[in-house]
């Protein structure tokens, strides 16, 4: 199923345009061990409904950005720069979801 997507830079194209790269994870510090780096590089969380994601424009602009995307249907509900991401991670009562 194709779907657009919306680059923060470009406005709406076609996710063909696109490269995903993984849902965003918050990366382990410098000296964590073997088994974090693992679990960051390799494994992911792969929940169903909305999620935020890195996305890299490479037909276009050439940018990484972050989408906030429905997994269920292909919606993109936001799209955004990663310097944005604690303005744009809060739910309707202003807690981070992710």
């Amino acid at each position: 199923m194709s779907f657009q997507l919306n680059c923060p830079n470009c406005g709406k194209r076609a996710v063909s345009e696109f490269t995903f790269k993984s849902e965003l994870k918050n990366r382990p510090a410098a000296d964590a061990d073997f088994s974090e780096w693992t679990d960051y590089v390799y494994f992911r969380e792969n929940n169903m409904g909305r999620q935020i994601e890195w996305w890299h424009h490479r037909s276009g602009c050439q940018s990484w950005f972050l989408a906030e995307r429905d997994t269920l249907n292909n919606t993109d509900h936001r799209s955004f720069w990663y310097e944005d991401l604690e303005q744009n991670s809060k739910d309707k009562d202003g807690e981070s979801w992710w």
